[in-house]
């Protein structure tokens, strides 16, 4: 088919030819991590930032090589703080920190405003010290150590998977459930508000609603969604986004899947990803146990099936006879250290093509022998959040997904 054009976005499964995909290049917001802070802010390590940003770029860059068009968070943020009205919602977002008081509060607001898109966008980002707020006076200051901030910086940004999810021609801006993480969605929501290349676009979901994040989102195929509950997505969330979704006619069934509470298996890309149409890489210990509920609408409410093997209820609501499934690793200490390693996570770029990190040697062979081919990339340094290929990247416009 003809490719389409740069400005369409459209989203129906997780392996459709991927043309377009938002990514975060990792950046001054990674040097703020410390061992005191790296806990609060979700870093499992302290990263080595030039490598991770050299890592970061290859991954954009093996993307390009397969034609696919690749935009950035900060420069698309910078775009959007031109417009007096995007710039008045990001201050106003920062502001509402009840952490601030009144006193901070004013001077935090006069320092904003009079900063330029570019350092705007970096400082919404990178966050803002308090020994940086020369500024700065009043109790709270008075009382803030010199190393605490201001405004807290965004590493997490780096997974753009989160905070943001396209379905259909609809983006989904989550509502993240760390408080660390939470300014995320308010900037993704800036820019699909205001920059002009999403004008049009109609919001799914918004940040107020009940948490969701984007990593436990897996469009399985054209009208069917499987959404994990577990760490991060509540399940008053995934009946929200269900409800959502069917009232837009962007689905038909979602499945409702529940996944352990732990670091570990925190979202439900952590666990399963698509790199066919029909076949699924898969952690082995859950791939039998992982359930689903069948949710559909019924009456202007929902229907909520019995629970059923996942890749069974998977199956049948994509119309298969069986998933196949690829394991991760070879054997259980290797599966278990390359699940921790996002061996799971996977990005298909294609149908039968999909980006991974080459340091998952075993789930990589896996993978090939069962006839897909791996893009591998380095991830020592940007898999220190706890996050793969498929985190640190955003989809905007795929094609649709071959017929099986």
């Amino acid at each position: 088919m003809a490719q389409p054009t740069a400005h369409e976005h459209q989203v129906t499964s997780e392996v459709g030819r991927l043309r377009t995909v938002l990514l975060h290049r990792p950046g001054a917001e990674l040097k703020r991590l410390t061992p005191r802070n790296s806990d609060k802010l979700l870093f499992d390590a302290i990263p080595w930032v030039g490598r991770a940003q050299e890592e970061h770029d290859a991954f954009a860059q093996a993307l390009r090589d397969r034609d696919v068009e690749v935009l950035y968070v900060t420069e698309l943020l910078q775009d959007a703080l031109e417009y007096e009205v995007a710039r008045n919602e990001a201050i106003s977002d920062v502001l509402s920190d009840h952490r601030l008081g009144d006193q901070l509060r004013h001077v935090v607001e006069g320092y904003l405003r009079d900063l330029d898109p570019e350092d705007l966008s970096h400082t919404l980002i990178d966050g803002l010290a308090h020994e940086e707020l020369k500024t700065g006076h009043g109790l709270v200051y008075r009382l803030m150590d010199r190393l605490d901030f201001v405004i807290d910086p965004l590493p997490g940004l780096l997974f753009t998977r989160d905070n943001s999810a396209w379905i259909g021609d609809r983006v989904a801006v989550t509502s993240l459930a760390m408080p660390a993480r939470r300014r995320e969605s308010a900037l993704t929501g800036l820019i699909y508000a205001h920059h002009p290349r999403f004008a049009g676009v109609e919001p799914i979901y918004n940040p107020a609603l009940e948490h969701v994040e984007g990593g436990d989102i897996l469009l399985l195929s054209p009208g069917v969604v499987a959404v994990g509950t577990g760490e991060r997505t509540t399940p008053a969330g995934v009946e929200r986004l269900a409800r959502q979704v069917f009232t837009a006619g962007l689905a038909q069934t979602v499945l409702a899947v529940p996944i352990e509470q732990q670091r570990a298996t925190m979202h439900l890309d952590t666990v399963c990803t698509m790199v066919d149409v029909d076949t699924v890489v898969m952690y082995p210990p859950i791939a039998h146990s992982l359930t689903a509920f069948t949710v559909t609408a019924a009456n202007g409410d929902l229907r909520v099936s019995e629970p059923r093997p996942f890749l069974e209820a998977a199956a049948e609501a994509m119309g298969l006879d069986r998933l196949k499934v690829i394991d991760t690793g070879l054997d259980p200490v290797t599966a278990e250290r390359e699940q921790w390693d996002d061996g799971n996570n996977t990005l298909a770029v294609a149908p039968r093509l999909a980006v991974a990190y080459e340091r998952n040697i075993e789930t990589n062979a896996q993978l090939e022998t069962a006839g897909i081919e791996v893009i591998r990339i380095s991830g020592s340094e940007l898999g220190s959040g706890r996050g793969g290929p498929r985190c640190m990247s955003c989809p905007i416009l795929r094609d649709p997904p071959p017929a099986v």
